[in-house]
């Protein structure tokens, strides 16, 4: 194994033994919590840690660079991207009353001060660790072992580990929360195959229902992977759940992502936050089949150009609402639940119809079943770019014109059983469906070419004879078979024996039925 390759694996290794320490740590602490409140626990305790240690590095440097400058000068902070930590919120001082049996008060105490000081924090981080029913003295344990957390004086090895960790407790808690976990989660393996796929460089991304932000956060990660700079992407959002927006705020922070969420938590139908965005990226995963999202009272809506949407289903009010924001190359990706592929109710199919007929619908893509944690519903990838007609997409690109045709991608074979109950994608997964689509649109580093039973280049007619029902598996047919070489004499002879073996012993076991029958005195 290349020393590198073993390098990587003893970091992995290690990153998984501190993570799954945390969670069993924090797992104790559950007691009368459910998961969604001990959630905000652990996960505002790693914030506290990740900014108090990003304020003790720019201290370090301060001191340092020996010109005179005070270390307490919240200018030389601020001026700097560092939020200024108060004394009673610095992790050494947290750290040092973990054993007290008031450790709960002072943390309430800390976040208080730091929200005090830092204005963009106000009503953003939690509070009751001081609540009669958190063990205190288990508080302290994971305070101890947080401490333990951003081994390593470089600041990008520190947000990576606290990024990972808080990344890997959110996948955690969304599962043992179940359906209410994915309202503010949503898979990491879908969310890399949407941002691999748009592959956003460059420009303004939002996210009209950003959960707790893994969108932004994959894109970054997507951005430095290969060799782009963050600074050159504008991040928008907005999330209704005030608590999961909190949660959004945070996971940014860590990650050093500015993004404007908005002054608050608000729906997105009825409170648009963002009403002069025009996206180059769009990333969602809406909530499925949302029927009270009060659609009732926007039935003359400016965001409905293709038709207005029932007001027992959001599905297409949230992709119209996506078209509506998306740049003039603009382009989205989505997930929806499979019946948008081919929902006729409620005027849904001439939604769908009007669509396609103005040659927005750039892919679809239909997944693997068990990838949520909050549904089994089976669930699709929509692409939507505008101006196709003209060879340019991706924020402006020169791309082969794709007028005219849709790319169906059926990826229902794919995947792998990461547990008893959930399925992921794979990186060569990933990168096979990605690299697919980049071909097909003309960016990819290949030619493209239909394969049976995983994609089909279809034009227009194609989907206008399918009714405009957009599920691949109308389109990309059966995969070929492999031949196996064997003679047509031999396989027939092969098979032929297997055959008459077969039989023979179908007559034998129907003799022995009728045998036992006679037994039992019954003659059939």
């Amino acid at each position: 194994m290349p020393r590198g390759s073993a390098k990587k694996k003893t970091e992995d290794t290690s990153h998984q033994s501190l993570e799954s320490k945390l969670w069993a740590t924090a797992d104790k602490l559950r007691g009368h919590l459910d998961a969604a409140d001990y959630k905000h626990v652990v996960l505002g305790l790693i914030f506290l840690k990740y900014i108090s240690d990003r304020f003790a590095q720019r201290h370090a440097e301060i001191l340092a660079e020996g010109d005179g400058a005070d270390p307490e000068d919240r200018d030389e902070y601020t001026a700097e991207g560092v939020f200024w930590v108060p004394l009673s919120g610095r992790w050494d001082r947290v750290q040092a009353a973990a054993k007290q049996p008031d450790i709960g008060k002072r943390i309430d105490e800390a976040m208080t001060e730091i929200e005090r000081e830092n204005p963009h924090l106000k009503n953003i981080l939690p509070k009751g660790y001081a609540r009669p029913t958190l063990d205190q003295r288990r508080l302290g344990e994971l305070v101890d072992l947080i401490g333990t957390i951003g081994l390593g004086t470089a600041e990008h090895q520190a947000r990576d580990t606290l990024g990972r960790v808080y990344e890997y407790f959110l996948g955690r808690f969304a599962s043992a929360e179940g359906k209410r976990g994915g309202e503010f989660y949503t898979p990491a393996s879908v969310v890399r195959t949407l941002v691999t796929m748009l592959a956003p460089y460059k420009g303004r991304i939002y996210d009209p229902c950003c959960g707790s932000g893994g969108m932004f956060v994959q894109s970054e990660k997507f951005i430095e992977a290969h060799g782009g700079k963050v600074g050159d992407i504008s991040v928008y959002g907005e999330e209704s759940n005030p608590n999961t927006w909190k949660l959004a705020l945070m996971n940014l922070a860590i990650r050093g992502i500015e993004a404007d969420l908005g002054p608050e938590a608000a729906d997105t139908f009825h409170k648009d936050l963002h009403p002069d965005l025009r996206a180059d990226y769009i990333l969602a995963n809406p909530p499925f089949n949302i029927s009270d999202w009060g659609g009732d009272l926007l039935r003359d809506d400016k965001r409905w150009q293709y038709g207005v949407p029932p007001t027992g289903n959001a599905n297409f009010a949230w992709v119209q609402h996506m078209v509506h924001h998306l740049a003039p190359y603009g382009i989205a990706g989505f997930v929806l639940a499979n019946g948008s592929m081919s929902s006729n109710t409620s005027g849904e199919g001439e939604i769908r119809k009007n669509l396609i007929e103005a040659d927005l619908v750039d892919c679809m893509v239909a997944l693997p079943g068990q990838l949520f944690y909050s549904t089994q519903i089976p669930v699709c990838l929509w692409f939507l770019a505008k101006n196709r007609d003209d060879g340019k997409g991706m924020a402006g690109k020169e791309l082969y014109e794709r007028t005219g045709e849709v790319l169906f991608i059926d990826a229902r074979n794919l995947g792998f059983m990461a547990d008893r109950t959930h399925r992921e994608l794979s990186d060569e997964d990933i990168q096979k469906i990605a690299d697919t689509y980049h071909n097909w649109r003309g960016d990819g580093d290949g030619g493209y070419a239909d394969v049976p039973g995983f994609c089909k280049a279809a034009s227009l007619d194609d989907i206008r004879k399918n009714g405009h029902v957009l599920t691949p598996g109308r389109y990309v047919g059966a995969a070929a078979k492999d031949d196996d070489d064997e003679p047509f004499e031999e396989k027939m002879a092969r098979l032929t024996k297997d055959l008459s073996e077969q039989l023979a012993e179908g007559r034998r076991l129907e003799e022995e039925m009728l045998k036992n029958f006679r037994v039992l005195g019954y003659e059939l």
